[in-house]
C-alpha cells in the first residue's frame, strides 16, 4: 500500500518508477487490513507522539479518496460514518471512561454516551451495554478496493508494476543504493524506497545496521455476510475483544488476532472461535449470518509498534515500513511526505521522530526523537 502511494507521488512528479512485488501486486497486509482510519479510538498511553502523525494523516483523506479516485477511475469505499466503542460490563465502562478520558486531554474528538444512545445509532447491538464511545472523526476505507486503485492511478501516471518479482537485495554502489537486484539482475536506480512491511529484514544487500527493526504480527480475519438491503452494522464498532467492520456490499469484517508466530498462516479454530465469540457478545445476529472468507496477514510491527520513514544510514535508500495496524490509516501522509523527501531531500518536520535512527544507541536524542518517547 504505501510503496504504491509513494511510487504514484513520484510517477507524478515525473519520476521513471518501477514497484516491485514479490507476489500480485498489493497482496500483503493491504489486502489483509480492515481499512479502519482510526486515529482516536486506537490511540493509546504512550504514543501522543504518533498520535500528531496520525490526526495529521485522517484530515488529509477525504482529498487523498478523491483524488485516488479521480485519479484510477475507481471508486474506494470510503465511508465518513464515524466509530462507536461499546462496553460490555462495568469493569468495560471503567476502562472505556478512562480511555475516554485520555483521548480528550490528548485533543481527539470522542463523546461518552449512554448505552441507549449507542443503541439508537445501531439497534442491533447487545442490549444490556452500559456505555459507548463516538468517535465522529474515525472513518473506513475498503483497503482492497483502495490498493487496486492506487495501483491503477500509479499505472496511469506511468510507474511501472511488477508482480511476481521478488526482491532479492538492494544494490549498493559508491557507498550508496544504486538500485535492487530482481532474478539476479540489477536493476538501476538514484533511490530506493524499501516498503517491504513485514519482509523488509529479508531484503538482502544491507548491513545489520540498515535493517529496519520489522516483523510479523499475526492476525487472523474473518468475513461474514449480511443482507445489504438490511445490515446488523452500520458503524464500525470496537468491542472487547474485537472490532466488526461494515461493508457496502454486506459483508461484516470481523478481526483481529494478535499472534507472534512469525509468518505462521495457519487459520486456528482457537483464533477464528475468539473472535466470533467476542462479535456475539456485542452483536448477537451475527449467530445466523453466513461465514464468507477467513484469512491471515502480517502486520509489519516495529521495535516501538511506529513507522520507520525517511533516511536511514545508506545513502540513496529510503524507508517507509513498520506501521504496525496503521498502515491504510497513514496511507497519505506516507505518500506525500516520502516522496517529497525523495524529491528534495528535505526531512519534513512530522517525520524525524521515525526515522531508523531512533533505533541506534550511538544516535543523540535531539529534541524530535524525544517527543517520540
Amino acid at each position: 500500500m504505501c510503496g504504491l502511494g509513494i511510487g504514484w507521488r513520484l510517477a507524478q512528479a515525473g519520476c521513471r518508477v518501477d514497484i516491485f512485488d514479490k507476489g500480485a501486486i498489493g497482496r500483503g497486509a493491504s489486502h489483509a487490513a480492515a481499512g479502519m482510519l482510526a486515529t482516536g479510538v486506537e490511540t493509546e498511553p504512550g504514543e501522543l507522539a504518533l498520535l500528531q502523525l496520525n490526526l495529521r494523516s485522517q484530515r488529509a483523506w477525504p482529498a487523498f479518496a478523491g483524488e485516488v479516485e479521480a485519479a484510477s477511475g475507481r471508486d474506494i469505499g470510503y465511508r465518513g460514518d464515524g466509530t462507536l466503542v461499546i462496553a460490555l460490563t462495568r469493569d468495560d465502562e471503567r476502562h472505556l471512561r478512562f480511555l475516554h478520558d485520555f483521548h480528550r486531554g490528548a485533543g481527539v474528538d470522542v463523546a461518552l454516551i449512554g448505552g441507549g444512545e449507542a443503541r439508537q445509532r445501531e439497534p442491533y447491538l447487545n442490549p444490556r451495554i452500559p456505555a459507548a464511545v463516538w468517535s465522529p472523526n474515525d472513518h473506513q476505507v475498503d483497503n482492497r478496493a483502495l490498493t487496486a486503485a492506487l495501483a491503477e492511478a500509479a499505472a496511469r501516471a506511468g510507474a511501472r508494476l511488477h508482480p511476481d518479482s521478488a526482491v532479492e537485495a538492494v544494490g549498493i554502489g559508491d557507498s550508496r543504493a544504486a538500485g535492487v537486484v530482481v532474478a539476479g539482475e540489477t536493476v538501476p536506480a538514484d533511490a530506493v524506497v524499501l516498503a517491504a512491511g513485514a519482509w523488509s529484514r529479508t531484503v538482502g544487500g544491507l548491513e545489520p545496521a540498515a535493517l529496519p527493526p520489522v516483523r510479523p504480527v499475526k492476525g487472523q480475519m474473518l468475513a461474514l455476510q449480511m443482507d445489504p438491503d438490511a445490515p446488523l452494522l452500520c458503524h464500525v464498532l470496537w468491542a472487547p475483544g474485537v472490532y466488526l467492520v461494515p461493508r457496502r456490499d454486506g459483508r461484516l469484517l470481523i478481526g483481529a488476532t494478535v499472534e507472534e508466530k512469525g509468518f505462521d498462516d495457519t487459520i486456528t479454530a482457537g483464533g477464528q472461535y475468539a473472535l466470533l465469540d467476542a462479535a456475539w457478545r456485542a452483536l448477537p445476529g451475527i449467530e445466523e449470518l453466513p461465514i464468507a472468507e477467513t484469512w491471515v496477514g502480517f502486520r509489519p510491527g516495529s521495535r516501538d509498534d511506529a513507522p520507520i520513514l525517511g533516511p536511514g544510514p545508506v545513502d540513496g535508500l529510503v524507508y517507509a515500513t513498520g506501521h504496525h495496524r496503521n498502515g491504510i490509516l497513514l496511507a497519505p501522509v506516507t505518500a506525500d511526505l516520502v516522496s517529497r523527501f525523495v524529491l528534495t531531500g528535505a526531512l519534513d518536520p512530522a517525520l524525524a521522530p521515525f526515522t531508523l535512527a531512533r533505533f541506534d544507541p550511538a544516535v543523540e536524542p535531539g529534541p524530535a526523537a524525544l517527543a517520540a518517547e
